[in-house]
């Protein structure tokens, strides 16, 4: 709670803390140091000099309070925004003047900007202070500083929002009070020095950046700014306009008040230590007077003399007790919203220290099994390279083993050949004809012999010394470059956005979508649902949309649905199954891309007749399997007796001939005297009474006992037209241009109609 009570200038606790206009709190020490004058009165208007901390005011500074001067109050309204209240039509000469102040104001609210001059080392304008006149007296320069503040045209800018708000004739003196605040504080430092012998706080420096600011060493009498040595020589120097300024030791550390015992209240009861010595609030502009009343427009108590003056006759004004209670009821109910928020954020803080930990222990797990694989790598690399050695070291081997077989058996050759040249040349040189010739053709057969065993090619090396073995790294290469974590996950549960779910006669739409903070990968989703009777769920939709409409289905039948995502690594689990109830009642109407070329459709293709003297077959756009189903058609125009026929069809009908010819169609063909059922061509149950013109022709088409029956003018015409009816069928009308009629949907199945009776047939 203690960072709430520091005021934002100065980093202490507040002393006299004032409420501006936007509702933050300044120590009044601190808004004397941030008041600064507006661009347009500085040229005119000596810069005022600072107050002491609780010095009283001079009487220049009551005669400015007293007397304001219109020009200063105008240019006050004019660059720093309207006044508020009383003060501000008092600054801007009457309300009319007050009225276009604000018109010309920036925000209609009291608050203006402007580009400050000068800063102080936090961050905060402060007003540049000027030297007293020689031979002046401090009090005389305070009392001249609070004139000069109170007549000029000057502004406060909020250290906290950095909004900024025009003073009235009255100065800082406009603004209230926080004496709850006051209280509060007051409080904390009896509580904080409660134990015995602890030392009061020293004063500490209001321009130091650092935290906690350090001790004052210096009081200027002049800025009213306490410095520790450092800011001294940094802000304050001996010299310039400085140089005139008195500069004391800090005022001693207040002693701590002692704690007043428990005294019991006239009414019972007892009062906290302090709460004695604490007087009423008093109204500021009647310090005689104590509030007891509270202006809700004006958002402050006032006292019943402020009501006599009419300052609030057209305000909302409350008992101080009830709107007391009333405010602190809304404030209640505020803390406890602020509560719930700060457990909800208590709880978010243990789940992100949970998901620190978790974060921790998966890191460290997953680093555990990146060196496990890339250690496995390793070894089967090394592996790998030992079998790679082998096959050259095998190859080496056997190129070896072939040159020197191939030396030894050359050098044998070699060895015989020359042993034969040898001897033949010996033999040659024998001078004996005869015994030359005894042994000379075995010679020459011996030496083509030889001749012959050196053969082409065994004079070539069978081995080449290159190796013939080339080690493909560069794939691995690229492998190991592009060695990366994939996603191997299974993907999340998706989340139904029942919001978007939603049903539409026999369509149901269902949305979903992926949850947050999830790095699995989603390839698609697969929808399932079931037959709307309980039974086994079935794939409907599989692909990557998060929305899918599903058509056809039941009425007034319910379906489940759920859906599950699916990735590379496999399928995820199922979401929650969501529950859809299709429509009660079929609304339809006709279908222009099922009918033929010549019927014309008109009304939002509820209304049909048709351009050619045949007949011509148009469908619904609903479909029926299940269910007991009624809809009804009025005959718009009948002329020259026509023969229309109303009833149900398979998709394939032929639409080029009157229902019914076929097989695929169910039907009542009716004149303007009797009617006939027809299916495949076949005429049945003729039943005296037809239509005209305004007749209303019923269909009643019931799945759960399988029959057609036709109404007309909600008579049943006729026995059950057609029983064993089972399938999918579409409403069906055929007709020629003689014919129109309005189709009616939506409609439930009338209680007077009954059920249809037994078919003859």
């Amino acid at each position: 709670m203690e960072e709430e009570l520091k005021c934002p200038v100065c980093g202490a606790l507040f002393r006299e803390p004032v409420i501006l206009p936007c509702s933050h709190n300044v120590c009044l020490p601190c808004a004397r140091t941030i008041a600064v004058q507006t661009p347009d009165g500085e040229p005119h208007l000596p810069a005022p000099l600072l107050l002491s901390r609780g010095a009283p005011a001079g009487p220049a500074a009551a005669a400015a309070s007293s007397e304001p001067e219109p020009a200063a109050g105008a240019a006050s309204g004019g660059a720093g925004g309207a006044g508020t209240g009383a003060g501000g039509a008092a600054a801007g000469g009457g309300g009319d003047h007050a009225d276009k102040l604000s018109l010309h104001s920036e925000a209609d609210s009291g608050y203006g900007s402007y580009a400050p001059s000068l800063r102080s080392p936090n961050g905060v304008r402060v007003l540049p202070t000027v030297p007293a006149p020689p031979g002046s007296s401090a009090a005389a320069a305070r009392g001249a500083a609070c004139s000069a503040l109170a007549s000029s045209s000057s502004s406060i800018t909020c250290p906290q929002c950095h909004r900024s708000a025009s003073l009235d004739h009255r100065g800082l003196r406009g603004f209230q009070r926080n004496r709850l605040l006051e209280a509060i504080v007051q409080r904390h430092q009896q509580a904080r020095g409660s134990a015995p012998g602890a030392p009061a706080p020293a004063a500490t420096c209001q321009l130091c950046d650092r935290t906690p600011p350090e001790p004052a060493a210096a009081l200027c009498e002049q800025c009213d700014v306490l410095y520790c040595a450092a800011c001294q020589l940094k802000c304050h120097p001996s010299r310039g306009p400085f140089a005139k300024h008195r500069l004391v030791q800090p005022p001693p550390p207040p002693a701590p008040p002692e704690p007043a015992p428990a005294v019991a209240a006239v009414g019972g009861g007892c009062k906290s230590p302090g709460a004695a010595a604490r007087k009423a609030p008093a109204c500021p502009q009647h310090e005689m007077e104590s509030y007891s009343m509270y202006c809700a427009s004006c958002r402050s108590p006032v006292c019943y003399v402020c009501l006599e003056d009419g300052r609030h006759g057209q305000h909302e004004v409350k008992p101080l007790g009830a709107a007391w209670k009333q405010h602190k009821a809304q404030l209640s109910q505020a803390l406890n919203g602020v509560s719930d928020k700060a457990k909800e954020a208590k709880e978010f803080l243990v789940q992100l220290k949970s998901i620190l930990q978790q974060i921790q222990e998966n890191g460290l797990d997953y680093e555990a099994c990146l060196v496990a694989q890339c250690d496995a790598l390793a070894d089967a690399l090394t592996r790998q390279k030992a079998k790679l050695l082998t096959k050259v070291t095998k190859e080496r081997e056997h190129k070896l083993k072939m040159v020197w077989d191939q030396i030894n058996h050359c050098t044998l050759k070699l060895r015989q050949s020359t042993g034969l040249m040898e001897y033949c040349l010996e033999a040659m040189r024998e001078n004996d004809p005869a015994g030359f010739l005894q042994i000379s053709d075995a010679l020459i057969k011996r030496a083509q012999l030889s001749q012959e065993q050196w053969v082409k090619g065994a004079l070539e090396p069978k081995v080449s010394a290159e190796f013939e073995l080339t080690l493909d790294s560069e794939p691995l290469l690229q492998a190991i470059h592009q060695l990366d974590f994939v996603q191997m996950k299974l993907p999340p549960v998706p989340l139904l956005q029942l919001e978007k779910c939603c049903t539409r006669n026999n369509s149901v739409t269902l949305a979903w979508r992926t949850p947050p903070f999830t790095h699995s990968p989603v390839d698609g989703y697969i929808l399932e649902l079931d037959d709307g009777d309980g039974g086994q769920f079935r794939e409907v939709y599989v692909g990557k949309e998060t929305l899918c409409t599903i058509d056809g289905l039941h009425f007034n039948s319910t379906y489940n649905a759920r859906v599950k995502a699916f990735n590379s690594a496999g399928v995820g689990p199922y979401s929650k199954t969501v529950v859809l109830q299709t429509s009660d009642v079929a609304w339809f109407t006709f279908d222009p891309n099922s009918g033929h070329r010549d019927i014309i459709l008109s009304n939002d293709n509820q209304t049909a007749t048709c351009s050619s003297y045949d007949d011509r077959v148009v469908l619904g756009t609903a479909a029926f399997s299940k269910g007991a189903h009624y809809w009804e058609l009025h005959v718009d125009r009948y002329d020259n007796h026509p023969d229309p026929a109303f009833g149900v069809a398979r998709a394939s009908v032929v639409k080029d001939m009157m229902l019914g010819k076929d097989d695929k169609a169910w039907a009542m063909y009716v004149d303007n005297n009797r009617s006939w059922f027809m299916h495949c061509n076949s005429h049945t149950n003729r039943t005296e009474g037809g239509v005209c013109k305004g007749a209303t022709v019923g269909v009643l088409l019931d799945l759960n006992q399988h029959t057609l029956a036709f109404f007309i003018n909600g008579q049943q015409q006729g026995p059950t037209a057609f029983s064993h009816v089972e399938g999918v069928f579409m409403p069906a009308l055929s007709l020629n241009r003689n014919v129109q009629v309005t189709l009616h949907t939506g409609l439930e199945v009338p209680t007077h109609l009954g059920r249809p009776k037994p078919s003859g047939n």
